[in-house]
């Protein structure tokens, strides 16, 4: 029996299951058991699908800004910064503006650029056509002040941000405050700001020059004078906070001292962009012009206080000879390029539509960098410290460049801007005797198309050394490798 047994199990294995499971199943039940197991089955695989509506529907009504943006970005591209997205706002008093309007005008072009003149009382003389439109700032009479040695009138240009936009103009993407003495180069300014996010808080400037002004107001700071933007964003938080802030910090000496304080409680941070110039010197600007740093020309101010930026001009003339070369090569302006003679061991450097120093020696780039310092400190007029490298101005005048001043700026045949620079000679100053020195004093002038490395491709025939700024090349450097 027990050997039969076994047998039987090996041929229908399934037989004890079958007992177990399925017994006494009717037709009618089975037919019953799989509608229900269907149906069972349909409604778990629903959830899933139930959930992913229900979760994107939720998405989409509590976070339409950027369901908004992502199609609006598809359908309609974004416009890249142009200048009718800035809003200037100039701080300035009614009664100094006939004796500074010019620095304005140089840059101002009616019905281009967009902003205002934001002035104390209502001037007494008729407004020139030439000048941007003006408006009168709120009374800030009632809020505090206490620092002894400023002026309540930094109240009133704190506030112009404020006022700039409660104006509600539309299509305004930054923010920029100057001075009546600010010097704004408009195209430079949209190609850095076009390289943030105004959808996003910025806030963009520069520092002092002298490490003295930052030590007493700030490292963080954007020198009002130099200019300064900020983004439409932080400009809607920063307007809803600014009335209080500004009694906060009622000790603060500036406006740009009193805005920075409220955009740090605010939690955005400087953006720091060299090519904002506070110009916080005193002197001959030439050594920090000819040593620009490699970043786009933004602004000048102070300029009543340095000399004229060429000489034998005035101060206005001078400004309008170097936008001669801005406007015929905005980006360009002030950028340095570096040519060696290896024959002649002569040293060229190139600040395009200022200046050209020629050095009869081999002199190193890095040595180059640094400005001369024909410039002092702004509040003790000492030569140092600076926020930057400097160099002395050397007592020995074999050891002093040769300097060419901006003569012209023109097309050539190729359709190339040339610029041409003459040998400027200051009569109070000994020159150098050496006959190598000599040789390179017989170079009066210099031709240079803009480009970007520099090459010397003349000798000085008839006393014009030409020089050919171009496209760099791969992995070329602009000290010769064999020196």
């Amino acid at each position: 029996m027990s050997s039969g047994t076994e047998t039987s199990t090996i041929h229908d294995p399934l037989k004890f299951w079958k007992f177990v499971v399925l017994p006494t199943i009717k037709p009618s039940d089975l037919f019953s058991l799989f509608l229900k197991s269907t149906v069972t089955l349909c409604f778990l695989a629903s959830i899933p699908l139930f959930l992913f509506f229900a979760f994107s529907h939720t998405h989409s009504h509590f976070c339409p800004k950027y369901h908004n943006k992502l199609d609006d970005h598809y359908q309609n591209p974004p416009i890249s910064t142009n200048i009718s997205h800035i809003l200037f706002g100039i701080g300035a008093s009614a009664k100094s503006w006939n004796e500074r309007r010019h620095y304005s005008e140089l840059w101002w072009k009616p019905n281009v650029t967009r902003g205002f003149v934001w002035l104390d009382e209502t001037p007494k003389t008729p407004w020139p056509t030439t000048s941007p439109p003006y408006k009168i700032s709120a009374n800030t009479s009632h809020f505090k002040y206490s620092c002894w040695y400023g002026s309540r009138s930094a109240i009133r240009i704190a506030r112009i941000v404020k006022e700039s936009f409660e104006l509600g103009m539309e299509n305004v993407r930054w923010f920029v405050m100057g001075d009546d003495d600010t010097l704004f180069f408009t195209e430079n300014l949209v190609s850095v700001l076009g390289k943030y996010d105004h959808e996003e808080m910025y806030y963009i400037g520069g520092n002092s020059e002298s490490v003295e002004q930052d030590v007493i107001h700030s490292y963080d700071m954007a020198y009002g004078g130099g200019g300064f933007a900020i983004s439409y964003p932080l400009a809607a938080e920063l307007v809803r906070v600014l009335d209080a802030c500004i009694d906060r910090y009622e000790g603060f000496y500036g406006s740009d001292q009193k805005v920075q304080g409220c955009l740090t409680e605010i939690g955005v941070p400087l953006t720091k962009q060299l090519g904002f110039h506070q110009f916080d010197i005193r002197g001959d600007p030439y050594g920090l012009l000819a040593a620009h740093p490699l970043a786009p020309l933004v602004s000048f101010h102070h300029l009543d206080s340095v000399e004229p930026l060429f000489p034998n001009l005035t101060r206005i003339d001078s400004l309008r000879k170097l936008m001669s070369a801005y406007e015929a090569n905005p980006g360009r302006t002030l950028q340095r390029s570096y040519c060696y003679d290896l024959r002649r061991n002569w040293t060229v450097s190139v600040s395009w539509g200022y200046t050209v120093q020629l050095y009869p020696s081999f002199v190193t780039i890095k040595k180059l960098d640094a400005a001369l310092l024909t410039f002092k400190s702004w509040r003790t007029w000492r030569e140092e410290p600076f926020t930057f490298d400097t160099r002395p101005v050397s007592p020995d005048p074999c050891e002093r460049p040769i300097v060419y001043f901006l003569d012209r700026v023109e097309k050539n045949s190729e359709g190339e801007t040339l610029s041409t620079y003459k040998r400027y000679q200051d009569k109070s100053k000994k020159e150098c005797e050496r006959v190598h020195y000599g040789n390179a004093v017989d170079v009066e002038s210099f031709k240079a198309p803009r480009r970007q490395c520099c090459q010397i491709i003349s000798g000085a025939e008839n006393a014009v050394l030409q020089l050919h700024i171009r496209p760099c090349n791969r992995f070329e450097s602009s000290m010769p490798l064999h020196n």
